[in-house]
């Protein structure tokens, strides 16, 4: 569970991607993996600290004020800098760019949960040191960031000299050429106080729109040192000598806090109180934390696969960001690029209930219960929002936002995405699939389904005795405000059905009448879902066999895409919206990622009809493409073609086959390639049945094994090229449908592969 790699100080683009792969983050903070001495003058580098849910507003200018335009957002805030060290040694300052480098390497170990720098450095003066610098976000204690800085004297007797900074005067990253990041930077936090007490150093800022307050708590801890600390601007710098023997090694500790005022109503008391139980407890009985809550989460996140070692580490890897990434608060979502970077201004999108959720139903469901518990606690905006689109009951949730507001600038394929209230509303119902908590569906589950399910009636019509659903964007953004979107009308009836089916078992369970007073839900707006439910339009066309993706979509001409030069990709980049609006092209997996999660909706010879037309039209300009079309492919029996779209997505940031890693992760597609594997090559679907599985595996592969969390049991399975093999390993006895057969898993049991 480790993956190392050398240090590459003539490529800035490989160092600003290592930035982000060796990232530190634990759903509350993400740090950046910057040098802590720096890059030299001129030189790239996104240097940020960013903390979860934390933001300021910016303007978002509109060429025209029309009616309902957002015209402000959230932006995620680089806060203050609490990275730097700079380290002295016999009056030659270490830096990887200006020679004495021996070895420099980087590491990350996700067992333990921190990450390294190994460097081998020979001053001016011709000293040699060993230097070890390990860093921890931690799960344990959610504020805290330790950087653990040892220098080991090899050759020499002398002083060691760091001098450690902690800097409140800070910028988000931006560049004006790509829209997927802010395109102009402001000083966003704006200076409150700067103070030192003793060896720490306290650093407060306010954001200069939202008005939320952020403290920083820096101090040392190092045996024998001198350390004198001093403001510097609105920030702080520690000095610190230690003496050195010939073959000693000096430690460092660099404790850093995080405090904000959406948690916290005094962030310089909260500070220091987590600094002081943080300090008193150690580096080490950190890093048992850290090891201990790993660990247990890998009781549930076990993954491996055997006949492809490099694949292995890059599926570990994605599983270990999901698990950095994800707010864990109730009160924090997941951004699309965690808190890794600052691409998409730290805005989260339906990527959270539609690939990531999926891997923390069946792996750590609290957590998941917490994504949903952020969606409810900004239920309020969502009824605002719906209400600003002139929607008389329901709530619409925000294509894109941070604390619940809309933030999407281009309506067409933003806002218009109304399939992102069926995305919540399925990822409610999935998380009670999996886990069968029906308080939680009684607590806020289910009023959020019955508001989504709300605003279907009041965007749809009824035509000829069908209820259809127009002026709407589905996933694929190259074909914006279309009638009948295919997956955005199914979702729609999921979530209609749902709402129906939801109220009944309130209603049994005696426990109806809290909500329905709360949210004034009458019996005969159940009786319109239902019926609303029943008519639900699906476009269908019998010449081809499939299913279009909107009514007029099979009337455009399709887009050449064979000979389209590859320096054009993505096609957004380089195509106005309304060229690329009118062609047969799809950005990303629609229709397909709607035979994928509602599969019984058609037959398989539907799905395969569509699966093939789109492929031919289908560019993958999206992270969240690939792994769908490998599960459709795994369900069709392409067994090829499945592996070759997994291995695109599988690769994507440890490898950064896109070439954007530096930017932040690509989480959606992380938790993509977990289902390509788990919902895919094993087949794996919940029902309300219960569990079902159809195990295949790769011909690259000698055998694949991973564990699940259903109900109040841990299932593992064991693939390889003859059997498949599941396991009970804690829980009661569970039902299980194998390529279709009925079992009981009380204990072990085996099936023939392929049945």
């Amino acid at each position: 569970m480790r993956y190392r790699k050398d240090i590459q100080m003539d490529d800035p683009l490989s160092l600003l991607t290592d930035e982000t792969i060796f990232h530190n983050a634990n759903g509350y903070i993400g740090i950046r993996a910057n040098f802590e001495e720096g890059y030299p003058a001129g030189m790239d580098t996104i240097r940020g600290s960013y903390i979860n849910g934390f933001y300021d507003f910016a303007e978002m200018k509109q060429a025209e004020k029309l009616c309902g335009l957002v015209e402000e957002k959230q932006t995620m805030l680089n806060t203050a800098d609490t990275q730097g060290i700079r380290l002295f040694i016999d009056g030659g300052e270490m830096n990887l760019f200006s020679g004495g480098v021996i070895r420099a390497e980087r590491a990350l170990d996700m067992s333990k949960g921190y990450t390294e720098r190994n460097i081998l450095w020979q001053s001016p003066g011709g000293k040699q040191v060993e230097i070890a610098i390990r860093r921890t976000a931690s799960f344990a204690r959610p504020s805290l960031f330790l950087i653990d800085y040892s220098v080991k004297a090899l050759d020499f007797a002398g002083v060691i000299r760091f001098v450690s900074t902690h800097r409140g005067s800070v910028k988000n990253y931006s560049n004006p050429g790509d829209p997927r990041v802010a395109s102009e930077s402001f000083l966003h936090l704006l200076p409150v106080r700067a103070k030192t007490e003793g060896t720490a150093s306290f650093v407060t800022s306010r954001a200069s729109k939202s008005g939320l307050l952020v403290t920083t708590l820096v101090d040392h801890a190092l045996e024998g040192a001198e350390i004198a600390v001093h403001t510097e601007g609105h920030g702080a710098a520690a000095e610190i000598r230690v003496h050195a023997e010939k073959g000693q090694e000096v430690r460092l500790l660099k404790y850093a806090v995080f405090a904000d005022s959406l948690r916290s109503q005094d962030t310089e008391s909260t500070a220091r109180e987590e600094l002081k139980e943080a300090m008193a407890a150690g580096a080490e009985e950190i890093y048992r934390e850290q090891e201990a809550y790993l660990s247990k989460f890998r009781e549930g996140a076990f993954l491996e696969i055997d006949g492809d070692e490099r694949l292995d580490t890059a599926v570990k890897y994605n599983m270990y960001q999901l698990l950095q990434s994800a707010g864990k608060d109730g009160r924090t979502g997941m951004a699309a690029k965690g808190l890794s970077g600052e691409g998409y201004e730290g805005h989260c999108f339906w990527d959270t209930e539609m690939y990531i959720e999926p891997f923390f139903n069946l792996t750590d469901p609290e957590i998941s219960k917490q994504l949903v518990s952020w969606r409810y606690a900004t239920l309020d905006e969502a009824r605002k929002n719906a209400a600003e689109l002139g929607h008389k009951k329901g709530a619409l949730f925000p294509w894109r936002t941070i604390m619940g507001r809309e933030c999407s600038g281009y309506f067409p394929s933003g806002t218009a995405q109304y399939h992102i209230n069926g995305d919540i509303a399925w990822s409610v119902v999935s998380c009670y699939l999996a886990t069968g908590d029906f308080d939680f569906i009684a607590e806020k589950g289910a009023e959020i389904v019955f508001e989504c399910a709300r605003l279907w009636l009041d965007t749809g019509a009824w035509h000829r005795g069908r209820f259809e659903i127009h002026g709407v964007t589905g996933p694929d953004e190259y074909t914006c405000m279309v009638n009948n979107n295919y997956f955005t009308n199914l979702q729609a009836k999921y979530n209609l059905r749902w709402a129906v089916r939801l109220y009944g078992m309130l209603d049994e369970a005696g426990r109806l009448d809290k909500i329905a007073e709360k949210i004034h839900l009458a019996p005969e707006e159940i009786r319109d879902f239902d019926k609303a439910e029943k008519a639900v339009y699906l476009p269908y066309d019998a010449e081809l066999g499939i299913n279009p993706e909107d009514d007029s979509f099979l009337a455009k001409k399709k887009w050449d895409l064979k000979n389209t030069p590859k320096e054009k990709f993505p096609l957004l980049l380089h195509y106005h919206p309304l060229h690329l609006y009118r062609h047969q092209v799809c950005k990303q997996a629609d229709t397909v990622l709607a035979h994928f999660i509602f599969e019984d909706a058609q037959s398989e010879e539907t799905i395969r009809n569509s699966f093939l037309y789109y492929e031919g039209i289908t560019t993958h300009d999206s992270s969240l493409s690939t792994c769908i079309f490998s599960i459709v492919a795994s369900r069709l029996g392409f067994r090829e073609k499945a592996y070759r779209y997994f291995g695109d997505s599988a690769m994507l940031d440890l490898f950064d086959a896109h070439g954007n890693t530096k930017d932040g992760i690509h989480t959606a597609n992380m938790g993509g390639v977990w289902m390509s594997i788990v919902y895919g090559f094993a087949g794996l679907r919940i029902k309300e049945e219960g569990l079902f599985f159809s195990p295949g595996i790769p011909d690259a592969w000698t055998a694949y094994r991973f564990r699940v969390r259903y109900r109040d049991s841990l299932i593992q399975a064991d693939i390889d090229k003859s059997f498949a093999r599941f396991t009970l390993l804690s829980g009661t006895a569970k039902k299980l449908r194998i390529y279709g057969k009925a079992h009981t898993l009380a204990d072990t049991l085996q099936t023939p592969l392929y049945g």
